[in-house]
C-alpha cells in the first residue's frame, strides 16, 4: 500500500471534521431549514448594463520561459520583461489621424485622468510614451531583482554553516532587510513563525504584475475610452477605442513640437484639423509662424498709419492754402467796400 493510499482516511476524517464545524456554525442561522442567498443559473445579462465576467484576462507569465538569445542569457539567464497590452494605431477620414484601440479585458487599469492630464500637460509627454514605458520597465526589472534578492536571503537562513552577518552576506541582508523590518511591526507572526518575508514577496510580486496590465492612453485621457466590438482574425472582440480630437487639446494648447512637425512635415494632418475642427477656435498652426503672421500685420498697420500720415499732412496743408486765399478775398472785399463808402461820402460833400 502506498503513502498516498494509507493518508486517504486521514483526508477523508479532516474533510467530515470540517463539515461538521461548518453545519454547527449554520444551525445558529436557521441551517438546514435556511440555505442562504438563492443561485440564479442561466443569469442573463439585462440589455444596456457591461458584463465584466465576459471579458478575457490579460496574462503574464513569471518566471519567464527561457529563451536564449544573447551570450549574458547563457550564463545568467533570461531578463524579465513586461508584457503589455499592444496599443493598435489607425487613421482614416473620418476619425483622423492618432486615432487607436486596445483589446479590452477584465484586470487591465489606467492612470486616473488627472495624473495623465498632468504628465501630458506639465511634463509635455503627449504622443511619445517611450519615457513612460522605458520608466515602467526600469521598475519592472528593480522589483523582480529585489524579489530575487528576497528568496536568496531567506534561502541563507536553511543553510546553517553561514552566518548571514559576515561579509559579504552582510551585504544582502543590508539590501533587502529593511523591507522586513518596515512592516515588521504590521504583519504578526503565525504559530511563532515570521511571515513578513513572504506578505513582502506577494506585494511586490502583485505590484510588478500589475505593471503589465498599466494602459497609457497619451494624448486621450483614460475617461475618453469607448466599449466597441470588432473583427480581429476573423472573431469579434471586445476593445476600448480611442479616437477623434483628444479633450486635452480643446481645453488647453496643442504642444508647440506637435504643431511645428505638422506644419513642416505633415501638412496634410494640418489640413484635416484646420478643416475637420475650424468651428473650435484651436490654434493649429507653430508659434514661429503665427508671431511672424503677427510681425506681418504690424508693419501693414505701419505702413498704413504712415500713409494716413502722409495724406493727413497734405490734407492739412492744402486746407492751410486755401484758408489763406479766402483771407485775402475777405481783405479785397473789405477794402474795396470801404473805397467805395469813402467815394459815395465825398460826393455828397
Amino acid at each position: 500500500m502506498s503513502l498516498d493510499e494509507k493518508l486517504i482516511p486521514i483526508k477523508i476524517g479532516f474533510y467530515k471534521m470540517v463539515n461538521s464545524f461548518f453545519e454547527t456554525i449554520a444551525q445558529f442561522f436557521g441551517y438546514p431549514e435556511n440555505t442562504g442567498m438563492p443561485i440564479l443559473y442561466n443569469y442573463e445579462i439585462p440589455d444596456g448594463v457591461f458584463d465584466l465576467n465576459s471579458l478575457p484576462t490579460h496574462k503574464s507569465s513569471w518566471p519567464l520561459v527561457l529563451k536564449v538569445r544573447t551570450l549574458f542569457e547563457v550564463f545568467f539567464g533570461s531578463l524579465p520583461k513586461v508584457k503589455t497590452v499592444p496599443r493598435y494605431i489607425y487613421e482614416n477620414k473620418e476619425e483622423g489621424f492618432y486615432n487607436f484601440y486596445i483589446k479590452n479585458y477584465k484586470n487591465i487599469f489606467f492612470l486616473p485622468d488627472g495624473v495623465s492630464e498632468f504628465i501630458q500637460v506639465r511634463l509635455n509627454i503627449c504622443l511619445d510614451i517611450s519615457l513612460l514605458e522605458t520608466i515602467r520597465e526600469v521598475l519592472f526589472i528593480g522589483l523582480m531583482i529585489f524579489i530575487q534578492l528576497i528568496v536568496l536571503r531567506i534561502a541563507l537562513g536553511w543553510f546553517l554553516s553561514i552566518n548571514p552577518y559576515r561579509f559579504p552576506y552582510s551585504l544582502l541582508l543590508s539590501a533587502v532587510d529593511w523591507a522586513e523590518d518596515l512592516f515588521q511591526g504590521l504583519i504578526p507572526t503565525v504559530f511563532g513563525l515570521n511571515i513578513t518575508s513572504s506578505i513582502v514577496l506577494l506585494g511586490l510580486g502583485q505590484i510588478g504584475d500589475s505593471l503589465n496590465h498599466l494602459v497609457f492612453t497619451m494624448p486621450f485621457l483614460p475617461s475618453e475610452a469607448e466599449e466597441a466590438k470588432m473583427l480581429i482574425n476573423n472573431e469579434m472582440k471586445d476593445v476600448l477605442v480611442f479616437h477623434y480630437l483628444p479633450v486635452l487639446w480643446y481645453k488647453h494648447p496643442i504642444p508647440n513640437n506637435i504643431r511645428e512637425f505638422w506644419y513642416n512635415e505633415r501638412p496634410d494632418i494640418l489640413e484635416y484639423m484646420q478643416a475637420a475642427y475650424k468651428d473650435l477656435e484651436i490654434q493649429f498652426l507653430p508659434d514661429s509662424i503665427i508671431k511672424q503672421l503677427n510681425l506681418n500685420q504690424q508693419s501693414d498697420l505701419v505702413s498704413q498709419s504712415s500713409g494716413m500720415h502722409d495724406y493727413l499732412e497734405y490734407l492739412s496743408t492744402e486746407t492751410l492754402f486755401q484758408s489763406n486765399d479766402f483771407v485775402n478775398y475777405i481783405n479785397l472785399i473789405h477794402n474795396n467796400f470801404h473805397n467805395f463808402v469813402l467815394n459815395h461820402i465825398n460826393s455828397l460833400l
